[in-house]
């Protein structure tokens, strides 16, 4: 039997997930890790699947997970590739475009490794590695082997894969009105708007409380927080405002669909059981299914948020106030993700700084271009 990953019901009735090896035994030293991340389930179990791998692949190299060196890490790196029928024999040189895994996969499960090694080495484990590496001198510390792995400094050369960019893609104005048309309820058309009009991860949407939502000044409040549906916001609180069509939909939504239902969270089960309790992310799945579909075209909820996000910055908000709207932690992470601002509105931008004419035709040149340099 091949290692696998298994859910695991808490007596809190959260959930969340750990590995087990091929007798069934779950692997301590990963159910020990997973077990100190403070994240989602959804995130837990992303980390579990990513050590399956891991412990996979250090069961068929005959490798101890204490014994590892960087170079298994760049064979496991190699071995990601394979396709699953492959890696079971000799590592072979891979035809071009043959990856199994992306390189941003592959990324993900070598940060996943390195956050299990440095959890490890920072509870006292001994590791066969040399637990601090580096040169002295300029200043700066040694640190860890690995830390460049979980996240901590610059990802090593040898390792790293290197990401093609990827613009986020979007939905027009129409496909947004279609999916909003499509809803048969007033519950999943505000699920939706809201999505749409805040830039809201799901997640944080399903995690929504009544008192979050501020009507009278047209806010909504994001909360990290525990969820009885196991949502969380993923990162820290942040108030986002709201336009007044928001909040009528909202106040429709709970006169007319929601009534004297005795709940705290905005988005709950109305229509199928268990009534009354949050929607889940599953539910959430079924319902974009249905509305697909309907609509004639392929959408997730995350395209809202990219959709979101591009037409504030294609109306020149600032990218420092897109980044707090959105809660990214830094804002580089805005523009990175954001880079695909199309060509007409960087023309657009640029004219209405005195830059270069409205029209390619006409003639507003910068004083210090000369006609022979053109």
């Amino acid at each position: 039997m091949p290692w696998s990953v298994q859910r695991v019901l808490q007596r809190n009735g959260g959930e969340s997930w750990t590995v087990t090896d091929p007798s069934y035994d779950v692997v301590a030293p990963v159910d020990r890790f997973l077990a100190h991340l403070d994240a989602s389930p959804g995130t837990v179990r992303s980390y579990a699947f990513d050590l399956r791998d891991f412990f996979t692949f250090l069961e068929r190299s005959q490798v101890q997970w204490r014994d590892v060196q960087l170079e298994d890490l760049g064979r496991f790196a190699n071995w990601l590739q394979l396709a699953p029928d492959e890696r079971g024999g000799q590592l072979r040189r891979l035809e071009v475009g043959a990856q199994h895994c992306s390189a941003a996969t592959i990324n993900r499960k070598l940060s996943a490794v390195g956050s299990f090694y440095r959890f490890h080495h920072q509870h006292g484990e001994v590791l066969e590695f040399p637990a601090l590496t580096g040169r002295r001198g300029g200043g700066r510390s040694w640190k860890p082997l690995l830390a460049h792995l979980g996240g901590q400094g610059r990802p090593g050369k040898e390792l790293k894969r290197r990401v093609p960019v990827r613009m986020p893609r979007i939905l027009t104005p129409e496909q947004v009105s279609a999916v909003l048309d499509a809803c048969d309820h007033l519950r999943d058309r505000l699920l939706f708007a809201l999505l749409a009009g805040t830039g809201m991860r799901i997640g944080e949407a399903l995690g929504l409380r009544h008192s979050d939502l501020d009507s009278a000044e047209c806010l909504v409040k994001v909360r990290f927080r525990q969820n009885a549906n196991n949502v969380r916001a993923k990162t820290g609180d942040r108030d986002i405002p709201i336009q007044p069509g928001l909040v009528r939909l909202f106040a429709d939504y709970l006169f007319e669909e929601y009534g004297t239902l005795d709940c705290d969270y905005v988005f709950v089960n109305l229509w199928a059981e268990p009534v009354g309790r949050p929607m889940t992310y599953q539910a959430v799945l079924d319902l974009v299914a249905r509305l697909r579909a309907r609509t004639g075209f392929h959408f997730t909820p995350h395209q809202f948020r990219h959709t979101y996000a591009t037409d504030l910055l294609r109306r020149n908000v600032p990218s420092e106030v897109v980044q707090k709207l959105l809660g990214h932690s830094s804002v580089a992470t805005t523009i990175d993700t954001y880079s695909h601002i199309d060509v007409q509105h960087l023309r657009k931008a640029l004219a209405a700084a005195g830059w270069i004419p409205q029209r390619p035709e006409t003639s507003n040149e910068s004083p210090f271009l000369e006609r022979g340099t053109r």
